[in-house]
């Protein structure tokens, strides 16, 4: 480093998962380049449910040199495989979005194209019948698996994954500074972010800020005003509350989500508890009744008081603005329906590394980075919205409303694309691949008129023998895994749950 290079002053305002995911990564990656503070009050809660994760964890993980088995000990992990999602067509059905792929694609087509093409030649397997993941989730299975051919995430305590993150971003040279925000400065001549000052009087100068203050948003927007788009035309539910309770059972390997009359219900296992909350939509379920629902449906003994979390679907117009960056809560918020509140998290992350500034602010670096976060969400969001319009459930006004609505263009592209042709395409490095489309959509009664005629190209014969391999190589493989919660056991050194 240049004897005249003065490190960035960075102040994370807020704990929590965002603040110590940002605090974590910065620290590690920049090191000497960087002064980072990051403050937060012992005396404010986090919102903390955010429980469910996604694949790409493991990739941050990594990045920051965690070892798995120890931080699934830490935060009381288990493995997740996919959700199973009840109710969301009609009542009394389910159907499961996995991880990884299912069957095999050619380069053409996707393998839905080729068991599209076997129900039209008489076959009668499930789509399911050739997904790894999504079989070995319901026979409560785990193991990793050389060449990573089990795709997976977590279940963890949101919480405690903080915490073991504060530890590393310390080690890695951050300060934690305990306080409440009393007053953020703007600078008079630019309109940047000054200062913060706390309740008990200390300043923290900083030339980039990130603003890790949940729901409040006191920089992005208490201070800087950036405005604030609401979804909630598209995503009707407004509230949640959540819940622990002692384990049932072994703790499964997979979320379930659960949908009811006026939105739904999730169940998360961890090692020693499980996680349970009731989204719904205030115009159809008061607060009293959404609770007694979820109360009169929890599957073991509460250990938490039940918390209230009401919400605003939607995005900050601007997530970054000026010398201020919006992570987690602040930048905004999609219901957990799909476990992407870390993963928007991680990803707001990567981006502000991969574009830190080494002087003055590029206001090229902040368009492109706002226009990639607000892609994200509205991918996200279009995902979301799928699961609430493609429903044959008529039997609430909610459900009415959800069948009825108006949905983006960009969404009635995917399901129309896909009804007429079986087709699906990625675009712009987007979260949820060709195969989570498909199980949504062939989940929520979506069915192709038409398929890829490439697979016509195979006989009667070589149709079914590819279909049988896979099929049998599926089913041998999971019938060679241990039971999940052993493995887990095994795997961290955490307790084997008991069985039911």
């Amino acid at each position: 480093m240049s004897s005249d290079y003065k490190p960035r002053r960075i102040v994370v305002a807020g704990g929590g998962t965002a603040g110590w995911m940002a605090a974590a990564a910065l620290a590690k990656t920049m090191g000497d380049a960087i002064e980072l503070t990051l403050v937060e009050s012992d005396a404010i809660g986090t919102v903390g449910v955010g429980e469910a994760t996604i694949p790409p964890l493991i990739a941050f993980n990594k990045l920051l040199g965690i070892n798995e088995a120890e931080f699934m000990r830490e935060t009381q992990a288990t493995f997740k495989l996919g959700i199973e999602f009840e109710n969301w067509k009609v009542e009394g059905e389910k159907y499961f979005h996995s991880f990884g792929s299912t069957g095999r694609d050619h380069w053409s087509a996707g393998f839905q194209h080729f068991w599209g093409e076997g129900l039209q030649r008489g076959h009668t397997q499930s789509y399911d019948d050739y997904c790894l993941e999504l079989l070995a989730a319901y026979a409560g299975k785990f193991a990793h698996l050389p060449e990573n051919r089990l795709n997976y995430a977590f279940h963890l305590n949101a919480t405690a994954y903080a915490t073991f993150l504060r530890r590393i971003a310390e080690a890695a040279g951050a300060t934690r500074v305990e306080g409440k925000i009393a007053q953020v400065e703007l600078d008079a001549e630019k309109g940047n972010i000054a200062a913060i000052r706390l309740e008990d009087g200390q300043r923290l100068e900083g030339d980039l800020f990130v603003d890790c203050t949940g729901f409040r948003a006191l920089l992005i927007e208490g201070a800087l005003h950036v405005g604030y788009d609401d979804w909630t035309h598209h995503l009707p539910c407004d509230s949640a509350i959540a819940v622990q309770t002692e384990l049932a059972g072994p703790p499964l390997p997979y979320t379930r989500a659960i949908a009811h009359d006026a939105g739904w219900q999730w169940r998360i296992p961890l090692q020693h508890r499980g996680g349970n909350g009731i989204v719904y939509c205030s115009r159809y379920l008061s607060k009293d009744a959404a609770q007694d629902r979820l109360m009169s449906t929890l599957e073991g003994k509460p250990i938490s008081e039940p918390r209230a979390i009401p919400f605003t679907t939607g995005a900050r117009r601007k997530q970054w603005h000026r010398n201020c960056i919006a992570i987690g809560l602040s930048s905004g918020f999609l219901e957990p329906l799909e476990s992407t509140s870390i993963h928007l998290i991680q990803r707001a992350v990567i981006r502000l590394l991969r574009m830190m500034p080494a002087g003055e602010v590029s206001e090229r670096d902040v368009a492109e980075f706002n226009d990639q976060q607000l892609t994200d969400m509205v991918q996200v969001r279009d995902f979301l919205i799928l699961h609430y319009k493609a429903t044959e459930r008529s039997d609430s006004p909610f459900w009415r409303q959800c069948a009825t609505m108006d949905i983006p263009d960009s969404l009635t592209q995917k399901i129309e694309l896909f009804r007429e042709t079986g087709r699906v395409f990625r675009k712009n490095e987007e979260l949820f691949v060709e195969n989570s489309w498909v199980q949504v959509m062939l989940g929520q009664g979506i069915m192709p008129r038409a398929f890829h005629p490439v697979a016509k190209k195979m006989s009667d014969d070589e149709l079914a023998l590819f279909l049988k391999t896979l099929r049998e190589n599926v089913a041998r493989t999971v019938a060679s895994l241990p039971d999940h919660h052993a493995y887990v056991a095994q795997y961290c050194g955490a307790k084997a749950a008991q069985a039911a």
